[in-house]
């Protein structure tokens, strides 16, 4: 039998990595499987293929089309599924088969086997399948939320909410906790398990309404009564380490929260308003998985695009889009296509969003003095081949990035612009030279999320009159699709919207001679738009097209993120 020394190795895990891991896992009590993972030695479906060989167990990629089986969610508290990451998959004649992503832990798979009262057999799966399909599974399951309501109203003693928190506290933690506590610690948990990437306070005359944004698009969720409005904006405020006596400014914080033993990034914003105080919290769920290149919804030929210009030795690759429109991801997919082994890569960012294995991350701190420019400046001492910068904000952000674009330096950033074209003249109207510009940017990207399709509710059906008004605005005609167009129609899944989850739409343009010429000698944006698509570049609204066609999404999504394109 071959070892599993060996299957590690034939996984990518060098002689030397190994017997490093094995003595760090000795001397830390980890195991061994977390211990390459933490150092980030081997992709975490690597490594538990490797193991799933080893130890007989059957190993699987993808847990989208999972059901998971209604006695188990009823049966096992969604706190024990989330603390462990463990779910069953099927109950086969007794049989319990459970999704783990840590195969040398046995002692929750026996606790499982204990509560539920059945056989288990492993199943390894990567841990971000497992947090998803936890989330899929417990969504509709009451979730304590009216529960805390209660505890509340019963409950008006909200001594100790100011009392110092624990550094990452854990929002599972809360059946001890005081009242309000608990319902915040609630409100976080029923958002991150409905994938929420924003969590709204917003006060009215008689209640507080919560709602999560999903997907872009903002839902109601339960209530709050009035009268707990000012404890739960309190209890947020201490979370964020502000100032909970001073009412009359907006004041923004940050708060770290544990999910099990998942960590969760929090940035907090309140401000007054004759209401009372509005809060949002952006969550940053540390634990969502990095994408590839793959996987974010490029075109055949614009992933190989993309491919070619991240491996160029110099030059700017900017991505444009307004906030929210996944330019982050974009560039991290970039990032991961560069072999840290040969290139020193640098990045700084506001805030740093997800661990990146063998890039160094700097997050920038306005404060000390340590801005996108300062970072940069100082990257150029680090002898680095190429950089990740957050955002070009100003022009010294510009000129930096641009010199080191032409002194021998990859560079990757993002604009907050329309389109790729207008990206150029926003460079230029912030003060750089046209040939600075021209000489430095080799690949301009704009892009859009669309909501896709929810998998549990889309029909295909003939194109009527309404559809094909629709698609006329798009400039589709009904026998482009078959005649037929797919659209969900709404189910619990989705909160009856019809779509769950996203993908992106893009439009690449290449910084080509003719484009170089334009900039220098002033052309409008209108005009280098038009010139490329000319020239064959695909626009937003197009690649939209595209999507419609492959039936992942609807006109109405394409006409809603691309408004201001008419190409």
């Amino acid at each position: 039998m071959v070892s599993l020394s060996d299957m590690l190795i034939d996984a990518g895990l060098t002689r030397e990595k190994l017997d490093e891991c094995r003595k760090a896992a000795a001397e830390s009590g980890e195991s061994l499987d977390r211990v390459v993972l933490a150092k980030g030695y081997l992709p975490e479906p690597d490594l538990l293929r490797a193991y799933a060989q080893h130890l007989g167990f059957e190993y699987r990629d993808s847990l989208e089309d999972v059901t998971v089986p209604g006695a188990f969610v009823n049966r096992v508290p969604v706190q024990f599924t989330r603390n462990y990451n463990l779910i069953a998959l099927a109950d086969e004649g007794g049989i319990l088969k459970v999704a783990t992503c840590t195969p040398l832990d046995p002692h929750p798979m026996d606790d499982l086997a204990a509560l539920y009262g059945a056989d288990v057999e492993p199943v390894l799966a990567p841990r971000q399948e497992i947090t998803t399909l936890i989330g899929r599974a417990y969504r509709h399951k009451a979730d304590g939320v009216d529960q805390a309501l209660a505890d509340v109203a019963e409950d008006g003693d909200i001594a100790g909410l100011a009392d110092e928190i624990d550094e990452g506290e854990d929002v599972l933690d809360s059946a001890n906790k005081a009242p309000i506590i608990k319902l915040v610690n609630t409100i976080l948990f029923q958002a991150l398990k409905l994938r929420a990437s924003d969590v709204h306070f917003h006060p009215y005359p008689d209640r507080m309404q919560v709602r999560f944004r999903i997907d872009g698009i903002l839902y109601d969720m339960d209530p709050i009564p009035r009268k707990a409005q000012e404890a739960i904006v309190s209890r947020i405020k201490v979370m964020g380490k502000m100032d909970i006596a001073e009412r009359r400014l907006p004041q923004d914080g940050r708060a770290t929260i544990r999910i099990g033993d998942g960590e969760v990034d929090v940035r907090i914003s309140t401000v007054p308003t004759t209401q009372g105080a509005r809060t949002v919290m952006r969550l940053l769920d540390k634990t969502a998985r990095l994408y590839t290149i793959g996987e974010i919804g490029l075109s055949p030929a614009n992933e190989a695009m993309l491919r070619d210009y991240s491996s160029w030795s110099h030059g700017i690759i900017l991505v444009t889009g307004p906030t929210g429109s996944g330019k982050t991801t974009t560039l991290y997919a970039a990032l991961t296509e560069v072999d840290t082994t040969e290139k020193n890569c640098l990045t700084i960012e506001d805030p740093v969003e997800y661990s990146l294995a063998g890039i160094s991350q700097v997050q920038v701190n306005v404060k000390k003095g340590l801005t996108f420019a300062s970072g940069l400046r100082s990257f150029l001492r680090q002898d680095p081949d190429v950089m990740m910068v957050g955002e070009i904000r100003d022009l010294e952000t510009a000129e930096i990035a641009i010199r080191a674009a032409l002194t021998g330096h990859l560079v990757f950033s993002t604009v907050h612009t329309n389109d790729a074209a207008s990206t150029i003249t926003r460079m230029v109207d912030q003060g750089v030279e046209p040939y600075l510009v021209a000489s430095s940017i080799i690949l301009v990207i704009a892009q859009r999320l669309v909501r896709t399709n929810c998998k549990h509710c889309t029909v295909t059906v003939p194109i009527n009159d309404e559809w094909a008004a629709k698609l006329k605005k798009v400039a589709l005609t009904p026998d482009e699709l078959g005649g037929q167009i797919a659209y969900g129609t709404g189910c619990q899944e989705c909160f009856n919207s019809g779509y769950a989850g996203r993908t992106a739409i893009y439009e690449f343009m290449p910084i080509d001679e003719i484009v170089r010429t334009q900039v220098m000698e002033g052309v409008t944006a209108s005009q280098i738009k038009r010139s490329s698509i000319d020239r064959g570049m695909i626009t937003l609204r197009a690649d939209g097209v595209e999507k419609i066609k492959q039936r992942l999404t609807t006109p109405d999504e394409v006409l809603r993120v691309t408004q201001l394109d008419m190409g």
